[in-house]
């Protein structure tokens, strides 16, 4: 695990904890962080959006491969066992349901995501926008051939992909902000 990439271990003040408290705090932290974003309605055209895939981008930006996917199968694992972390609650009918591709999505947009910021994608603002709009492309690409597969794929594209675009590049271009400029600060 390259443990020099996740951001809070360059903290001076998380340097002498131990690793496997300080990795269980991570996932913690994380799956909060994505139970919150789902949850938060942002109004945006032409529909309001949440948050939940701009942590996706965070997480896998900022954490390691084998945490990314800790952290994004524990929040599967939490929303299937019934809490309600997911955008209208939890149960197992959320990872079978319509919106089960996009679950499922982000759990391998997160790994992708953390496997090129191992490559230095996360430094630089243009490498930072490929790896995260791969990222997106992961998520709705598993979304809508999932969501195709229930109700025809030129349904979920119309319903699925196109009202999301615009909210998309919006937290791509906000995490591509965020994660470059704070690695430079926390460098120095």
């Amino acid at each position: 695990m390259n443990n020099d990439r996740i951001l809070i271990n360059k903290l001076k003040s998380f340097e002498n904890i131990n690793s496997t408290f300080l990795n269980i705090l991570l996932v913690l932290l994380g799956t909060l962080l994505l139970a919150i974003s789902a949850k938060v309605q942002v109004p945006f055209w032409p529909v309001p959006m949440t948050m939940q895939t701009f942590v996706i981008f965070l997480i896998g930006m900022t954490y390691s491969i084998r945490l990314s996917f800790a952290t994004v199968a524990m929040y599967l694992f939490e929303g299937a066992a019934g809490l309600p972390v997911f955008a209208s609650g939890g149960g197992i009918a959320y990872l079978i349901g319509p919106t089960a591709g996009y679950l499922y999505g982000m759990l391998f947009a997160s790994i992708v995501i953390s496997y090129l910021a191992n490559l230095g994608f996360s430094k630089t603002y243009f490498k930072a926008t490929l790896s995260l709009l791969l990222g997106a492309i992961i998520i709705f690409a598993f979304g809508i051939i999932y969501l195709g597969s229930i109700i025809g794929f030129e349904k979920a594209i119309v319903a699925g992909l196109l009202p999301f675009i615009p909210s998309e590049i919006f937290k791509i271009a906000l995490a591509v902000t965020l994660i470059p400029t704070i690695q430079k600060v926390i460098k120095k």
